[in-house]
């Protein structure tokens, strides 16, 4: 797992390594790393011209040990400082004296760079750039590599308030900052790269994790000789309704393509399921009478109708676990599910997130972050919330953040998908906050499999699902 740590710990952290090591050494090591990734990214250093956007404190200074070490080898550097008094004294003595010069701000000293390192704020900074800064930003035409952080974006949150720096790429140190995992600052962020700069040891626990590949094919089951569908798992689908018969085929879909052992659908259109996926077993309903299952998914397609209620409220006063989505969501309050003894999952997208919250879909977009943690608490189960970085959170447990989302998946239909896929998992055994995680995962690999640059459909998502399962589990 990438892990990210909020700011308060890291400040911790690197004062304990701090009283370890000779004055200097934690930032001579950031600058190290911070000029091997410029060099990479220019792809030379001799002969290159590089900007240096400088700000006040030790993001500052970082920028100007970096790019001395840039000057002494045949890089011509400017450094353009936006707080002349509070400039690092040590870093400017460093530039100066491997050759590097200082001038005053001015929107040329950006056009006229192959590289511009954004050393304006660091992991403290709040609200976007001041218009002198914004103004000098606008003007870049070169890539800009930020430090630590893009200037602008808020390091703990994820929020941007105002203009911030778009980067190519961000180097940051010691540990992951949660924003820079979540939108809307992670599209500010650009290729992001960790320098380790020894904090690991001083760390506590992070407040964000990002699986990787090694991680889901741990949580991913696998049939043994002793396998029937049971043991694989029985997942109950409650979905679909005479206007939505299409939302229970693609929950089906993504159960059977989840690796299910066996699917039960129950509602109003079992033809359309049958008539796509023979191998599912139907009911008319209610879910209680539609025999033995492992976990239930409610909700896709449903409708708001006395029907629709009816089966949120009978799916939740079952002993095994539940997935309630879409309009499904409707019909769950916080008093009711805390009377379940068995695990919930909620996977609600940001309006959705808004009416449980009651406060506007905007709020929850522009703050996913907190409004993950806010859903958690009040409902006290899972919550699987979707977005353009799709947030799975879990009581005090670090949220965990999904970095396979694509922009494919939006079209109709793929949540129907994603409850399926998520829904099997959990039938298999996982955990709500696991199921979530990798169901999460495969799907956002799964849309760009499919897509590959060109339009998709929810199906074509659901068709690609085996691929990146087995991909994913060879470590592909």
């Amino acid at each position: 797992m990438r892990q990210a740590h909020p700011v308060q710990a890291v400040r911790e952290a690197e004062a304990a390594l701090m009283a370890t090591l000779p004055e200097g050494t934690l930032m001579q090591r950031a600058a190290a790393g911070l000029a091997a990734a410029a060099a990479d990214l220019m792809g030379r250093v001799y002969g290159a011209r590089v900007t240096v956007l400088v700000g006040s404190g030790d993001n500052g200074g970082d920028a100007l040990y970096a790019a001395a070490r840039l000057a002494r080898r045949g890089a011509a550097v400017t450094a353009v400082l936006l707080a002349p008094d509070r400039a690092h004294p040590g870093g400017l003595t460093a530039l100066r004296r491997a050759g590097g010069r200082v001038a005053a701000p001015h929107p040329n000293q950006l056009t006229e760079a192959d590289l511009i390192l954004d050393g304006i704020t660091g992991i403290g900074g709040k609200g976007g750039l001041r218009p002198d800064a914004a103004a000098l930003v606008r003007a870049a035409s070169a890539p800009i590599l930020a430090v630590d952080l893009p200037s602008g974006v808020d390091a703990d949150t994820g929020e941007v308030h105002g203009e911030a720096v778009r980067a190519a790429a961000t180097v940051t140190f010691g540990t992951y900052k949660p924003g820079l995992l979540v939108d809307p600052a992670r599209t500010h962020t650009g290729a992001l790269r960790l320098i380790d700069i020894g904090l690991t040891p001083y760390l506590t626990a992070p407040a964000l994790e990002a699986p990787q590949h090694a991680d889901i094919a741990a949580l991913l089951p696998h049939p043994t000789a002793a396998s029937d569908k049971y043991r694989r798992g029985v997942i109950g689908v409650v979905a679909g309704s005479e206007r939505y018969p299409g939302a229970a085929v693609l929950a089906v879909a993504g159960a059977l393509r989840g690796g299910a052992g066996a699917v039960r659908y129950v509602g109003p259109a079992a033809r359309a399921v049958v008539a796509r996926w023979p191998e599912a077993l139907v009911h008319a309903g209610p879910p209680a009478k539609a025999g033995r299952v492992q976990a239930w998914v409610v909700g896709p397609g449903l409708g708001d109708g006395p029907e629709a209620r009816q089966a949120v409220e009978e799916v939740l006063a079952s002993d095994v676990p539940v997935l309630v989505d879409a309009d499904g969501l409707r019909f769950v309050h916080p008093d009711g599910l805390e009377r379940r003894t068995a695990p919930t999952l909620l996977t609600p997208h940001a309006g959705e997130a808004a009416a449980l919250l009651a406060v506007p879909r905007p709020e929850v977009e522009a703050r996913s972050l907190q409004h993950a943690r806010e859903l958690t608490a009040r409902y006290g189960c899972t919550v699987l919330l979707k977005g353009s970085t799709t947030l799975v959170a879990d009581g005090d447990a670090p949220v965990r953040v999904n970095p396979t989302g694509s922009p494919w998946l939006a079209t109709a239909g793929t949540g129907d998908i994603l409850s399926g896929l998520t829904g099997s998992l959990l039938a298999a055994g996982l955990t709500t906050r696991d199921a979530a995680t990798a169901g999460a995962y495969l799907h956002g690999l799964a849309a760009r499999e499919a897509a590959r640059g060109a339009p998709i459909g929810a199906h074509d998502l659901a068709d690609a699902l085996p691929t990146v399962w087995r991909d994913v589990t060879r470590g592909a």
